[in-house]
């Protein structure tokens, strides 16, 4: 939401109260290397302000990103509103297709999109391909799906299912393999609390041999509980041994007000103070880094500064104080990530291999990594080589 508080006079400042002119200038010398932002479809089919992230929005606010020093992470939604487990709709000009027209589309739109964001001179180093996917995504109209299970995911979901929203997922991975060649692919789930199906869930894209390299999760104490559980969960994913890094790619905690149907209650450990916040930001980052596997930790929304005029509510766990435009303490402990100054970790570039050989397409073993350009097979997959 950067660009539209920075339109709306919105003024950042550093924690002595000097106004700070370049924002992302600013996080990249206070520690911080990786922005995520999020891509709608069509966000003018939504009315909520905080929807506006069209592909126009995006490649400004990336490029900015870039030439500020920065990572990108793409978060594509794959809806022109919210897609998050309970919400996960069809854009309004893709509602017809039918399963087969709705993979096409995706590769379509991926690819273009990335397209675009390499032209204009934001390329992405991560991209997601969905947001909090657990229960599937693009599951139909709303009108039409609201009330039944039509094309969501579950543990005992019909294999139908399953099958149609994998094939989803590799398409929006071909596009991106094909594009952005040295960009990691996430897949995305918030089941932090319940390593059962969040193992499931991953089992599946295994077993799918689907192709993609960090496992995202999203982790609020509101709605996901104690540390205890996130340590549970990052202790059960690497002992599956998907051969994956991890990233939180979505975190937050409250430095006044409960959020919105807090199902948790962690104020005994840390109250909704900017201490309480600042302590839960440090425990969380000790937690993460005695976790080799972890690489990543993003804030949620740490921008917000309660300006009204741009979103219709502020966010109680934002980074920025909205009366005095100071950052609150907990965001001088996110650089404390990995011990350095790193917003994250050096993610693998390779991944343990059944077999490392390089094959032409037509099945001939060359004598090691291509040396011209074209499609290859390695590790039982097709690869292109630029």
């Amino acid at each position: 939401m950067l660009p539209k508080y920075e339109e709306a006079g919105v003024v950042y400042k550093d924690k002595e109260g000097n106004t700070v002119s370049d924002i992302l200038g600013f996080f990249k010398q206070e520690g911080l290397n990786a922005m995520r932002v999020r891509l709608f479809v069509d966000p003018s089919n939504d009315n909520d302000k905080a929807v506006c992230q069209d592909l126009d929005y995006v490649k400004a606010l990336g490029k900015r990103i870039k030439d500020a020093g920065m990572k990108l992470m793409l978060d594509f939604h794959y809806s022109d509103t919210w897609a998050d487990p309970g919400k996960q709709w069809t854009p309004n000009a893709w509602k017809d297709l039918t399963d087969d027209q709705l993979c096409d589309k995706v590769y379509e739109y991926t690819k273009n999109c990335l397209e675009q964001m390499i032209a204009a001179g934001a390329t992405p180093d991560f991209i997601q391909t969905g947001n909090e996917i657990s229960y599937g995504m693009m599951w139909g109209t709303k009108a039409k799906t609201d009330g039944n299970n039509t094309n969501r995911c579950y543990t005992n979901s019909p294999e139908a299912n399953w099958t149609r929203f994998i094939a989803l997922l590799k398409k929006a991975g071909q596009a991106c393999r094909e594009v952005c060649a040295d960009a990691k692919i996430i897949i995305h789930s918030e089941r932090t609390p319940k390593p059962a199906v969040l193992t499931d869930f991953f089992d599946r894209m295994t077993n799918a041999s689907l192709d993609y390299d960090i496992i995202g999760l999203s982790y609020y104490p509101a709605y996901h509980g104690s540390l205890e559980n996130l340590e549970t969960a990052l202790i059960t994913i690497e002992g599956k041994n998907y051969g994956k890094d991890i990233m939180i790619v979505e975190t937050g905690y409250s430095y006044a007000w409960a959020l919105g149907s807090t199902e948790f209650d962690y104020t005994s450990t840390y109250p909704y103070t900017e201490e309480g916040q600042r302590q839960f930001t440090a425990d969380l980052v000790a937690k993460l880094n005695s976790h080799d596997s972890v690489k990543g930790l993003f804030w949620w929304w740490p921008e917000d500064n309660g300006n009204k005029s741009v979103t219709s509510s502020w966010w109680n766990a934002a980074l920025y104080n909205h009366d005095t435009g100071k950052p609150y303490a907990a965001f001088y402990e996110l650089k404390n990530f990995n011990n350095s100054s790193s917003g994250f970790q050096d993610v693998k570039k390779e991944h343990k291999c059944k077999d490392c050989q390089w094959y032409t397409i037509e099945g001939r073993r060359l004598g090691g990594e291509p040396s011209k350009s074209g499609i290859y097979i390695s590790d039982g997959k097709k690869k292109i080589v630029r």
